[in-house]
């Protein structure tokens, strides 16, 4: 018999040095429960275990003297089909399939750069709720017609992550729908970034009339528009994962790395090293043709650790804990396993900065704060950017400041200018004059000696003055009740998957509730920039015949609709102060 097992470990040999060897068999894995194994499936399982052995050192041996010959064919299948049982066929893969080098398309983090990776992002004690969090959930946009522009939450954890990529691919389908259409391979493409200019066009909110092309090339697009910032537009690094060693044919890609992540969980930085597989790309067409292959992989349960991963590595993790003010905390925060605000900075910006607020800021002593340092055309509402509910408009004249909002942001920027207190907001009785001056300001005398009579100026007191100030003098109060006035429409995305009676379907067994997440719209009125009670008894309220009016002042704002209040109506007054929202139908969620 030993005589017999020789012959056949040289056969192996002889066959892995064949410039096309045969694929050797492999057996299904056995379930747990399955008897004891016969020695003739002992003997037959050491000498397949023996073959691949000897196809692992003879690759390594050519890898070690390549020839011209060899430079460009493929390794051997690590695995293959097996039909004997007549069963539909499925995938076989041994614990090293991830580990393997031969064949992939990218290289392997060393064990010192994935421990650093694992530790920047998940800490030294992460649960491991918090990383199955983390490896369960894909990037896949919603099923349901209504939502279908919308990516789909599952897991909690890595909503950060999906909130920024969403408000990045709603850019791209609702105003650059050109250049996801369709297109020939001979037409010039725009592979850079898409860029809003201000009173740019109203799009279509038929958001079902969307195609599956256009939402991939949307995805696509997206993705890569954010790892080249993260990259200074220099490189954009793609993490995908290892599936060599798996017999393709006859499956589809999705199919394919559905399977082999079947069993995977990730507890550790070798966990990570064993699937994960890295290339850089220094030109937006190389990195979207990567992108468009790869999307299976961020489609799958990992996809979104996968992009955080990107973003990462583009960025680079010396330069995104330099980034950081305190880069001993991990990036993902305990206990709820949240994307931290380093992370949605980072997909926003490009830098992995901690705070909201623009530069940097002084707390004296050497210390500073360090916030936003560039321009970005997607902002923060409160809790929003930390859960997976965004908020958007299909006009971007919502956002333009008006002339009550740019005078507001002149006056702003004057005094803080003048104020030395690292942002304390007060400034010294000289500092007011000189902002008074820039900002075309006449205060009466009164109230100028008022505000200077403690030697130094408050903004909060000062702001109050300014409201009250008619426009003629430089102030903000408008009694024609117009400075300030917009009305525009929002929409609300709520990304989780709950259960919806509205969208449900009749079975015989009564309704079934649909598991789908759910878009609102929201109309808005903002209101001028002073009291409600102010607004509401300068307004003119028409009637029918016969009726009676406000004996207001005479102006062309009517009354607006009764507010209706809900959560997230709390979180649009961050926005705008004086925000009353309405909408049909239940109240938009964001739990």
């Amino acid at each position: 018999m030993a005589d017999q097992e020789e012959d056949e470990l040289k056969m192996a040999l002889r066959m892995s040095m064949q410039n096309s060897p045969p694929e050797p068999k492999r057996s299904k894995p056995r379930d747990a429960g399955a008897p004891a194994a016969s020695p003739e499936d002992s003997r037959r399982i050491q000498r397949e275990l023996m073959a691949a052995a000897a196809e692992k050192r003879m690759h390594a041996t050519r890898i070690a003297s390549p020839s011209p010959s060899l430079s460009h064919s493929t390794s051997p299948s690590k695995a293959t089909i097996d039909r004997s049982s007549g069963k539909s066929a499925d995938f076989v893969r041994k614990e090293v399939d991830f580990g393997a080098k031969e064949g992939s398309s990218g290289q392997e983090l060393s064990s010192e750069e994935v421990n650093q990776l694992f530790s920047m992002v998940f800490g030294s004690g992460v649960s491991k709720d918090i990383l199955a969090q983390w490896s369960n959930q894909g990037i896949r946009f919603s099923p349901d017609p209504e939502t279908s522009m919308g990516l789909v939450q599952h897991e909690g954890g890595p909503c950060g992550v999906l909130a920024t990529l969403q408000a990045f691919v709603l850019k791209y389908l609702l105003f650059f729908p050109n250049e996801i259409g369709k297109v020939t391979s001979n037409a010039p493409q725009n592979l850079g970034p898409g860029r809003l200019s201000i009173g740019q066009y109203a799009a279509s909110d038929n958001f079902g009339s969307l195609t599956e092309d256009a939402k991939a090339r949307a995805l696509v697009k997206s993705m890569g528009e954010i790892l080249f910032m993260c990259g200074d537009n220099k490189r954009a690094v793609i993490a995908t994962l290892n599936v060599v060693g798996l017999d393709t044919k006859g499956f589809a890609n999705n199919e394919i790395v559905a399977k082999s992540l079947e069993g995977l969980s990730i507890e550790s930085a070798f966990d990570l090293q064993k699937i994960l597989r890295i290339d850089t790309h220094t030109s937006h067409a190389s990195a979207s043709q990567k992108l468009h292959k790869a999307l299976p992989d961020f489609q799958s349960r990992m996809g979104a650790l996968l992009f955080l991963i990107s973003a990462l590595l583009s960025r680079g993790l010396d330069s995104v804990q330099a980034d950081r003010d305190d880069p001993s905390l991990p990036l993902v925060t305990a206990p709820f396993g949240h994307a931290s605000q380093e992370i949605v900075n980072l997909l926003l910006c490009g830098q992995a900065v901690p705070n909201v607020f623009d530069g940097r800021m002084d707390l004296g002593g050497g210390m500073f704060l360090k916030g936003v340092f560039t321009s970005v055309e997607v902002g923060f509402l409160t809790l929003l950017e930390s859960l997976n509910f965004f908020l958007f408009a299909l006009d971007t004249t919502a956002q333009d400041e008006n002339e009550l909002e740019e005078r507001e942001s002149q006056i702003r920027r004057a005094f803080d200018a003048q104020d030395q207190s690292g942002g304390g907001g007060f400034i010294s009785v000289e500092g007011f004059h000189q902002v008074l001056r820039e900002a075309g300001i006449r205060l009466p005398s009164e109230k100028l000696d008022h505000l200077c009579s403690t030697g130094f100026i408050v903004w909060s007191e000062f702001w109050q003055v300014i409201l009250n100030l008619d426009k003629s003098l430089g102030g903000l109060k408008d009694s024609s009740g117009l400075m300030g006035k917009k009305v525009f429409d929002l929409y609300h995305f709520n990304g989780i998957a709950k259960s919806d009676l509205n969208g449900s379907h009749t079975t015989y067994g009564g309704e079934t509730p649909v598991q789908r997440p759910r878009l609102t719209k929201l109309r808005v009125s903002v209101p001028p920039r002073w009291t409600p009670e102010e607004f509401m008894a300068d307004v003119v309220v028409t009637s029918g015949p016969g009726g009676n009016e406000s004996s207001g002042k005479d102006t062309e704002v009517t009354k607006p609709e009764p507010a209706q209040h809900a959560p997230l109506v709390d979180c649009i007054r961050t926005r705008w102060s004086r925000a009353v929202c309405n909408w049909a139908g239940d109240p938009p969620s964001i739990v």
